[in-house]
């Protein structure tokens, strides 16, 4: 006998119990996590990712700039590693330290993700403060890094600070914002939901790739409005070492748009995406 309810079509006793267990929420407060050096090693983690990240992708949009300077290279407009290159040195990034940290810190590197996972009660509220400390003192550092071994190049090509583009409404750039950190947390969610997880165990870069490859996708479309934040320590990163009053005035943009984002992704797929397939669940197996 086949049954239809909520979309779901199957023979009737044909489920079976489901090969993957979801995790318990995590306390949203949890002061025994402070005594474990597993929880100051994930710090670590996330501080030296967040460093790393910066430098590489900061110094690649420097480089760039340099490369295409009209003053300097007059006859070659074309030359450098273009829009196409920035979009993959922060995908590029995002791909090798997720897959380098994610058995460590679970590879956040995002304060925007950080908070999209507290509010599925992923990680607890004091993983996530420290978690988004660690990676705004990493993004600092690293972008000081960047300054310290290239101070001239640095200054006169905007320290790869985040800032509106001309042209471009405030609404504009923080729905671009909004919307590109949708687009990241949303894929982080469906990249490490444990069903998929229990299913493709076997493939080690299942999560890693398609989360470099969401921020290299969304690179692309909002380099040209925002510079592309997505991550507010990205942001605040480059905004402190650069520290012009310009880059100040529209720094918010780079934190509401990411965690308005986030939270919408975070509510999609746990009360829609997820709670909608249980409910579905539940319903064919009561009316069997």
């Amino acid at each position: 006998m086949v049954k239809e309810e909520g979309g779901i079509v199957a023979e009737q006793g044909s489920f079976s119990a489901k090969d993957y267990q979801d995790p318990p929420p995590a306390k949203l407060i949890d002061p025994a996590e402070l005594t474990k050096w597993s929880f100051y090693r994930a710090c670590i983690a996330e501080f030296i990712a967040t460093l790393l990240f910066l430098y590489i992708t900061v110094l690649t949009v420097i480089g760039y700039k340099h490369q295409t300077d009209p003053e300097l290279n007059p006859d070659d407009q074309c030359g450098g590693v273009g829009v196409l290159g920035i979009a993959w040195a922060f995908g590029g990034m995002i791909f090798i330290l997720v897959y380098c940290t994610a058995g460590i810190s679970g590879g956040h590197i995002n304060p925007a993700v950080t908070f999209g996972l507290f509010l599925a009660r992923k990680v607890s509220l004091i993983r996530a403060v420290m978690y988004m400390v660690a990676q705004c003192l990493g993004a600092i550092c690293g972008v000081g890094l960047v300054k310290a071994f290239q101070k001239s190049l640095y200054t006169r090509y905007g320290g790869g600070a985040n800032s509106l583009a001309v042209g471009y409404s405030t609404g504009v750039g923080l729905a671009a914002e909004i919307i590109g950190t949708f687009v990241l947390v949303y894929t982080v969610f469906s990249a490490t939901d444990p069903k998929r997880s229990a299913r493709d165990s076997h493939v080690p870069v299942l999560a890693p790739l398609p989360i470099g490859f969401a921020v290299f996708m969304v690179h692309l479309a909002t380099i040209p409005i925002t510079g592309t934040g997505i991550n507010p320590a990205r942001s605040l990163g480059a905004a402190v070492i650069y520290n012009k009053e310009a880059i100040w005035d529209e720094h918010w943009i780079f934190w509401a748009g990411p965690f308005i984002g986030a939270a919408i992704a975070a509510f999609y797929h746990q009360f829609i995406l997820r709670a909608g397939a249980a409910k579905a669940l539940g319903s064919f197996r009561s009316s069997s």
